[in-house]
């Protein structure tokens, strides 16, 4: 039998609102975010999903998106694991940036490398950045060399993809119908590895926020059986889900 696995970004929050860049940087869901959190768990509810356990990162949003969603499919029992390893990715020096007033100072071009390239990080966090997550207490266990101080899609598929591995893997393998809630970035970074997406080509995915992508998995391989376009397994409207996705592609526009 295939292995159900479901991604579902984050609902909306008050900093993508803002069109900030957020990274690491713990922030909570929108009045938005909250309602598209519940709208993903009526969304799984109508597809006839039995989640058996949930996987999210350590950040609020991706934990409150997960809680409201469970809210709605009557499911708050489920039990959950949280790993660092989920976390988004790591903007260094551009969190707590606007986007597209970073846009205006580097230039489209420069901004679009460093949100949407395959292996070039933005400049690193410093030490008076008022927003440097580094020090949050959740962190403090993490070895000085593992701790990011930024990060390309790159870095987050590798420290991402040893948690699909060991922590989730067998989870599906047990037979769980399992639910990872985590961030556009760190679901990239599993996405591409489950759908043999090219590196040249990751830059084209935007994964819109609260909208369930539902994976049918080889039960031996954990890849699915066809390899095609991520947001073809979404759940609900797919012109809403296009046009989600075409608004995260623009937020950096100068």
């Amino acid at each position: 039998m295939p292995a159900t696995l479901v991604l579902l970004r984050h609902g909306q929050s008050t900093w993508n609102a803002e069109n900030l860049f957020t990274g690491w940087w713990d922030c909570p869901l929108s009045e938005k975010g909250e309602e598209e959190a519940r709208e993903s768990g009526r969304l799984m509810a109508e597809a006839g999903l039995a989640l058996d356990v949930v996987h999210t990162s350590l950040q609020t949003r991706a934990i409150r998106t997960a809680e409201l969603a469970l809210g709605a499919m009557d499911a708050a029992w489920l039990p959950v694991r949280r790993h660092w390893r989920l976390n988004e990715r790591h903007y260094g020096d551009l969190t707590g940036k606007d986007k597209a007033e970073t846009a205006a100072q580097y230039g489209e071009e420069q901004v679009h490398v460093w949100r949407r390239s395959y292996d070039v990080p933005p400049p690193a966090i410093a030490a008076d950045n008022r927003f440097n997550p580094n020090d949050d207490r959740r962190y403090a266990g993490l070895p000085p060399d593992v701790l990011p101080q930024a990060e390309c899609l790159a870095d987050v598929v590798d420290r991402m993809l040893p948690y699909w591995y060991d922590g989730i893997v067998p989870d599906l393998a047990a037979g769980r119908v399992v639910l990872v809630a985590a961030h556009g970035n760190s679901l990239r970074a599993l996405v591409k590895h489950l759908d043999g997406i090219a590196d040249d080509a990751i830059a084209g995915l935007n994964i819109p926020t609260g909208v369930p992508l539902v994976y049918e998995l080889d039960e031996t391989t954990m890849l699915p059986a066809e390899q095609g376009d991520p947001l073809a397994r979404s759940l609900g409207d797919p012109e809403a889900v296009a046009a989600a996705a075409a608004a995260v592609a623009a937020q950096a526009k100068g």
